[in-house]
């Protein structure tokens, strides 16, 4: 399993913090907000990571995670010029990925739950999670049947579809670089996630979990507040 860290974009929601650093490089509580997806991947026994991130703040990133050897892991870097779309990051990867598995996690993302043996378990298909939200039209949403078997998922849906927002952890096996490349840009001229979702889903390999502990998308004022709240709590639940 190779993982991959999405660390791009330009953080516009959070301007004028923006100005200057990486969205993913600003404090959450007392480490840079990279730092928790990254921990993620690494408890779940991920040691080959490739980073992608923007070209403004590249050396940053250097800078603070350097190779990788500090963590017991190995760092490769890729620059994303511009937003292309979350899907975008598997063709962009290809060559790191090779022949493994993937799991990708968004660099804005914090978790309260821990996925490490859902991730080691993994074999095949797609394995994706999901979180009942207040503003589900943010995200790429999911609708499920009455066993609770995923039915639906449509990226940002003008009319409500369920209250179940697609969160930023993805699990594929090897044929997402292929689903990538046979997914055409929306209307915004991205590669949405969503065409890969489907396209599992088209084939009945698609498991959507229920996320259960917090979790947070920190690309707003509001929820990076809130991101630094549950990153408190959780240092100080450990030291006691």
């Amino acid at each position: 399993m190779k993982g991959i860290i999405l660390s791009g974009g330009t953080g516009s929601r959070l301007m004028p913090l923006t100005r200057v650093t990486s969205k993913q490089l600003l404090p959450v509580y007392n480490r840079p907000m990279i730092m928790y997806p990254l921990e993620m991947l690494l408890a779940a026994g991920i040691k080959d990571i490739l980073i992608i991130v923007a070209p403004d703040h590249a050396g940053d990133y250097l800078k603070l995670l350097g190779s990788g050897k500090e963590f017991g892991a190995r760092f490769t870097y890729e620059i994303q010029d511009k937003p292309e779309g979350l899907a975008a990051a598997f063709i962009i990867g290809e060559q790191f990925i090779g022949s493994d598995n993937v799991c990708m996690i968004l660099g804005d993302n914090i978790f309260e739950d821990d996925f490490s043996k859902t991730i080691k378990k993994f074999k095949k298909g797609a394995h994706i999670f999901a979180k009942q939200v207040p503003d589900p039209e943010r995200f790429g949403v999911v609708k499920f049947d009455s066993k609770m078997q995923a039915v639906q998922i449509e990226e940002k849906p003008k009319t409500f579809l369920s209250k179940y927002a697609i969160t930023g952890l993805y699990v594929y096996d090897n044929r997402v670089i292929q689903a990538a490349k046979l997914a055409k840009p929306s209307e915004r001229g991205e590669l949405e996630i969503t065409e890969l979702h489907n396209w599992y889903l088209a084939k009945h390999e698609l498991k959507v979990d229920i996320v259960e502990g917090e979790w947070i998308d920190a690309g707003t004022f509001d929820t990076l507040y809130r991101a630094n709240q549950i990153a408190y709590r959780k240092a100080h639940k450990k030291q006691i």
